[in-house]
Order: C-alpha cells, then structure tokens, then sequence
C-alpha cells in the first residue's frame, strides 16, 4: 500500500443546528450544497486520493472485471411471454451495455420487430435509464420514459410502432411511470414534487396535446404518501394507489371510460394496507385489517367496494405471511412466507386438491413472474439459491409437469454447483430472539477461523433478504471467501412482525441483530474479526454506520454503498426527497422522543474517538434516495476523529444516483472496485 499520500481534509465550518431544545454542532453542514465548487472539488479530491492509494490495485480490478464479464451470457434474451397477440422478448448482444427491447406477433418464428434498442438512445449519455415501458390496446403505440441523471426523474414520450417515429408528445420532470386507458388515446401518468421528489399528482394525457393542457385527477395532499397509477391484468380498470409506510388507499376507474371519475376503493385507515387484484365480477384483496399482522385475502364484489361488503377467502395465520397473489381462471396461486422461506401454494377454485411447490434447499428463494393470462393452467415461476443459478419454470398446475425454460448459465466452464456448500444457520440475538443466517462456501473450508467471510445485510422496510444466486459472487467464493446473508429485524422475512421489531423505537434491534449474528459465525469459527468483512447499502449502509460505531473491533473491512448516515438532519429536513414519507419507518424526530431515539444511534452524530475497520465508502453525486453529502460528511468526520491508520476511501460516482452506474458492465467495474478492496486487505491475488 503507497506510503506517505495524504487524505484530504474538508474544512471545518461549525454550524449550530438546534431542534427541541437540543443543540448539535456540525463541522460539515457545508457540503451540503451540490452547486459549491468548493463542495465538487473536495470529491473531486477524496475520489483522487482513493485513486492513487488503491493505484496498486488497477490491473488486478481489471482483471477480476474480465473474470466476471467473462461468466455472463453476453447475447442473452429472456424468457418470451404472450401478450394481447405478442410475444415480449428482452434481449442483450455481445459487447453492448443496455437491452434491446423487441416483440414478434402470434409466433415465436415471425420476424423481429425492435421496439427500443437503448444502446442507441444511451449514446452520449453517461448514464441511461428507460423507465416505464406501456403499449396501447391495439398495440400500435408505445409510451416509454427516460432518466439520463440517475435522479429518477424521467421524459415520457410516446412512440409508433407502426412507423418507428417518436411522436411530439413530451412529457418532462415526471416519475417514468404511465399507462394506456382502452382508447388507445389517453395516457394517465404520475409526476413528483419538483424540490421533495415525493410522488404526489396523477394526470391525464390525450395524444397530440401539450402537457401544460394536462389535466390534473389526483393529488395526494398528505405529505407522508406517494402516488402510482397502474392498470389492473383484466384491463378493465385503472387505479391509482395512494401509500404511506402504514396505509394504503386506491381509487378506481373503469379504462373504458377515460374521461370518468376516479372512485375511491376503499377509504384510507390509518394502518390498514390493502391492495386489489380484479378478476371477473370481483376484487381480490390482500389486507391486514382486523389486526391480520401477516395478512389475510378478502373478495368483494367490483359494485360494492368498501370494507363492509369484503369476505373472507384465506383467514390470518400466526406464522405464515401472505406476501401475493396470482389468480386464473382455474387458479388460485398464493405466494407465502413460513420460517423465513418462501412458499408458493396452488389453489384449484373448485377446493379440490391444493398444494404447494415442493422446494428441497434451505437456502432458495421462488417467486412467480410473468403471469398475464387468466385462461392458462401454466404458472410461470423463477427459482434459485445461493448456489443454484437462477431459473424460469412453466410449471402446469394440472399435471404438475415442470419445464425449465431458462436457466442462467455460467460461462467459463469452471463453475459446478456441487463445489459449494449452502447452509442456514441460526444465531442467538441478546434478547434471545433467534436470527437465520443463510451461508454459501466452497465445501473444502474447514471451521478453522481463518476463512475471509463477507457477512451482508439489509433490514429495513420490511424489505425480506432472500437467498439469491450471483455469477459475480463466484469470485470471492473461489478465493476463499465464505458469504452470508444475516436476515436480520427490520426485515420481512419472518413474517410482519420481524419488520415491526426493527423499525421506530426498537430500531436497534437490527444493529444489535447483525453483531450478534457476526459474534456467532466468529463463536463457530466460521471466521475471526481478522477475516470478518461487513457490507451493506443505502438504509443497509446505516446499519454500517451503526455497526462500526458499536462494534468496530469485529470487522477488518467495511464496505458501505450510498450509506443513509446522517439520520436527524436528514428526517428534520422535509425539503430533501423522500423524508416525509419515512417517519412511519424512522420515526418524526420533531416528536421529543422518536429525536433523542434516532440521534442515540445515527451514525454521523456517534462517530467517536476509537480505531475503525477498513472503509470503503460509495455514493453518486445525483443521488435521489440517499444525498451525496450523507457519506462525504461521514467520513469527513471519521478522518478527523478515529484513532487509527486503517484505510478510509470516500468513492463518489460524480455521473449516477442511486442505483449507481447503469450499464451492466459498468456495474460490476464498480463491483471489482469492492471485491479488490477485500481481496486487497486479504492478500488474495489468485
């Protein structure tokens, strides 16, 4: 590692920042401001510092990038699925960045039309995004959206398919969602508030206006929700869904009937989730209310929507979560949740003989897919695990025949799956509240200590970390690496209450949660704080923060990605995207006591006097979920006050938001960018 290069440091700029009686200082509110030059030429600074100090690093990052290209299909297509007399096909070709969307009509072996080749509207763009993609019901239009920043705003447009023109219809600054009423005419979209980018107003579009003339059918007032407007798989309604962490409410229209009223569904009630499937006569819905924490399924007939008229079809269970539904006209097929792993149940309407997909590993996830026709007896589900590349199933839910239309491969030629080795363990968290680890290693380690082991999480939102494949993961496990997924509170994954034990006032149950769980896999000699690495992004690179404040003498090495740090300025600031609508999830720290709770454990205001781990820190300038300035202050601060001389590297992406770079091969140069990190403290070359 290079000897004597020196880490920048920010400037100090003590501000006072004082709410509810209580005064902070913060030497770094400054860089807060995106048009400083002052503020981009200190990333600039951090971004070169990185550079020079892993200078060492290059041709091995390039190599470990060639690695993993090198496993990827590169002139790979998914799985085609029919729809209103086309079959869809999205498809990559070698050497190109972004996907090609296409279809074909009636037949498989009818020619190829290419609706949008986005290597070709990505070109002079340092980063691309198409959004929402919509046909129209006689299939001649597409309506498509464009995000060229990474902040996800986006450019609605509408294209020909008959003559490929893109027609004058511009629709700007909007959330890149939109949907076709049956007039094949009128277009209905959502836009954002343009400071807050919470998404707050549904209009109406008619082909061939300009959007000033668009008129406005909803606006959410409540600050805390956001707005979405889709079109049910009947086609017969539209619905836009008004939500908050806690509430949901959808409001209804016929899409026959485009210039009607949107009726509400059902009235919002603080707590109460719903959300609506039509089929036929009537709606299926997926709620909680009547305290049904895992939720239950309810029917009610399409002329009688409020809750009074529902009934009951799949009663609450304790320990099963009811995550979604599929229906067919034969069908039901009912996504659940049990001891953390996911079911999927097949349900004749006739009652006769239900029963679910049998699934063997401990360490899999199963989810459907594609399934827009009722009248099919075939259900399309995907499959995979830690080490099971993933898989597209049609699976007959009459003769219970499975056909595999897809599995991903492998190139290279040295990946065999029975070289690993997948394990769920369970760890005792201090409560004594058991904690599932799902693990993927190379079945010739032994539980010696000395194995390198990357322990990742996220646990937050309810948001359920399933056991998924990765090509790229390939080549930490060749090296050595053990990984493993801690299914931490704050999560979904053992049903609701999981979530509601790591979220508002027990919060640090999801902190406290992933030490343990690092505690136990150091306690089984699965690895030792000299080999332990953590890793986590955005709400997941909190728990980062949090993690390296607690317990920093566990983990040799921390990677944190767009990390949401600095947790009280952000929630009292209602100006930045996104932060009213996560005081269900954090807390309102206006409120006395939800403030002394979040600022006992946000990361920013703990960092204290003590040795850190290894950090390798990312972010994008754009960001929109989690602002820039969270992590460029972070370790700003760290630099200042931690006591040791273990490396610190601020990475900022001075092109792309969120969801980092968006060409698929730019994203895993980012991914060699962190394995190098890991590799490099590791030693591991080969």
């Amino acid at each position: 590692m290079p000897e004597n290069i020196q880490p920048p440091v920010a400037k100090r700029i003590p501000k006072t920042l004082e709410n509810l009686g209580d005064a902070r200082i913060d030497d770094y509110f400054w860089l807060n401001d995106r048009e400083n030059p002052e503020v981009i030429d200190y990333l600039n600074k951090e971004n070169e510092y990185y550079h020079k100090m892993t200078d060492h690093t290059k041709d091995f990052q390039k190599e470990l990038f060639e690695e993993m290209k090198g496993r990827i299909k590169e002139d790979d297509e998914s799985v085609p699925y029919l729809y209103n007399g086309y079959y869809y096909i999205t498809r990559f070709e070698t050497g190109k960045d972004y996907p090609i969307y296409s279809r074909k009509k009636e037949s498989l072996s009818a020619k190829e039309e290419i609706m949008f080749d986005c290597n070709e509207l990505a070109k002079g763009q340092s980063y691309f995004q198409l959004g929402g993609l919509s046909i129209s019901p006689d299939n001649k239009l597409a309506v498509f959206s464009t995000d060229t920043i990474g902040r996800r705003i986006y450019t609605v447009q509408v294209k020909s398919l008959e003559t490929n023109e893109i027609l004058e219809d511009k629709i700007e600054r909007v959330t890149g969602t939109a949907v076709w009423a049956n007039d094949n005419k009128t277009i209905f979209y959502s836009s954002q508030d343009e400071v807050t980018l919470r998404s707050d107003k549904v209009f109406k579009h008619k082909l061939g206006s300009k959007q000033a003339d668009d008129v406005l059918v909803y606006f959410e007032k409540d600050d805390t929700y956001n707005v979405e407007v889709a079109k049910s798989k009947s086609r017969k309604y539209l619905a836009i869904e008004s939500g908050s962490t806690l509430t949901t409410e959808y409001r209804i229209l016929n899409a026959d009937n485009p210039d009607g009223k949107f009726e509400i569904f059902q009235k919002r009630i603080r707590g109460v989730e719903y959300s609506i499937n039509h089929y036929k006569d009537s709606f299926y819905i997926l709620t909680n209310k009547d305290d049904a924490e895992n939720f239950k399924l309810m029917k009610t007939l399409e002329t009688a929507t409020s809750q009074e008229n529902w009934t009951e079809v799949i009663a609450h269970r304790e320990d099963v979560l009811l995550e979604d539904i599929e229906i067919f006209a034969n069908y039901l097929v009912v996504e659940e949740r049990s001891n953390g792993l996911n079911k999927i149940r097949i349900m004749p309407w006739n009652g006769e003989g239900e029963y679910y997909l049998p699934f063997e590993s401990e360490t899999y996830t199963a989810y459907t897919t594609t399934n827009v026709d009722f009248e099919t007896e075939i259900l399309r589900y995907g499959y995979q695990s830690l080490a099971t590349p993933s898989s597209v199933i049609d699976f007959n839910m009459r003769t219970k025949e499975r056909e595999i239309k897809k599995e991903q491969q492998v190139l290279g030629g040295k990946f065999d799956k029975n070289n690993y080795k997948e394990e769920r363990v369970w760890a005792i968290a201090k409560d004594g509240t058991k904690i599932p680890i799902s693990m993927v290693y190379r079945k010739e380690l032994k539980k010696d200590g000395n194995n390198p082991l990357l322990q990742y999480a996220y646990g937050s939102y309810g948001h359920s970390m399933d056991a998924t494949f990765s090509s790229t993961r390939l080549t930490l496990l060749d090296r050595g690496f053990m990984f493993a997924i801690a299914h931490i509170r704050g999560g979904e994954d053992l049903g609701r209450q999981w979530y509601e034990d790591g979220k508002l006032l027990k919060k640090k149950n999801t902190f406290t949660d992933f030490i343990d769980c690092s505690k136990f896999l150091i306690d089984q000699k699965y690895t030792s704080p000299e080999h332990l690495y953590a890793e986590g992004g955005s709400a997941g690179g909190l728990l980062m923060g949090v993690v390296v404040n607690l317990a920093p003498e566990l983990y040799h090495g921390i990677i944190a990605q767009v990390p949401f740090v600095d947790v009280i300025t952000t929630m009292l600031d209602d100006s930045i995207p996104l932060t009213t609508g996560e005081y269900d999830e954090w807390g309102n720290p206006n409120k006395k006591k939800y403030y002394k709770y979040m600022l006992s454990y946000s990361p920013y205001d703990n960092v204290k006097k003590q040795n850190y781990p290894n950090m390798y820190v990312s972010t994008g300038l754009h960001d929109s979920q989690v602002q820039y300035w969270e992590p460029a202050k972070w370790v700003a601060k760290l630099r200042t006050i931690k006591t040791d001389a273990n490396v610190l590297y601020l990475d900022t992406n001075m092109d792309a938001g969120h969801g980092g770079a968006s060409g698929r091969f730019e994203a895993i140069k980012e991914l060699a960018k962190e394995f190098s990190f890991l590799l490099d403290l590791e030693k591991i070359k080969k």
